[in-house]
């Protein structure tokens, strides 16, 4: 599987899969990424600050969107970093593609100086949080500072 960095025209194919993936969970609720203001133009969130963000394309072998993942700064603490945004379609589901998928934001937010990766996510994605789990993830409580997430399980990684 391919990836590159997102383009302005990978925002819409990039914005339907992060959608069906939370519709199909019953996850299309406020304090969610599916009210996420920016989810119609994911790419000026990543590319407006490319030094402290980055989001990433995962192609399929026809060269179509399939999947993204992202990192930003997580502001209320200095030094971390926040994995966000990790969807893939149905049909790049069960090939063992996440893992890949984590270790590059993982690496690239290395690359920029964060010491520390977090993540939130929901119960009802029991398959991310086996992943995350897996590759090292600590259960956290939920930080004060996140105020307005419907997500209830936090999640954070030495870099």
């Amino acid at each position: 599987m391919e990836y590159r960095k997102i383009k302005p025209e990978d925002d819409a194919a990039i914005a339907r899969i992060i959608r069906e993936n939370l519709e199909k969970l019953e996850l299309d609720i406020p304090g969610t990424a599916y009210f996420d203001p920016f989810l119609d133009h994911i790419s000026s969130f990543y590319l407006e600050d490319s030094e402290r963000r980055a989001y990433y394309i995962f192609l399929n072998d026809r060269g179509e969107v399939c999947g993204g993942v992202g990192f930003a700064e997580f502001a209320p603490i200095p030094g971390w970093a926040e994995l966000q945004k990790l969807y893939l379609s149905d049909e790049m589901k069960g090939k063992h593609k996440s893992p890949e998928m984590v270790r590059l934001v993982e690496e690239e937010a290395r690359k920029r100086g964060y010491q520390k990766i977090y993540l939130e996510t929901h119960s009802n994605l029991k398959a991310a949080i086996q992943l995350y789990e897996k590759l090292g993830y600590q259960r956290i409580p939920k930080p004060e500072a996140v105020v307005h997430s419907s997500m209830d399980h936090f999640y954070l990684k030495d870099l």
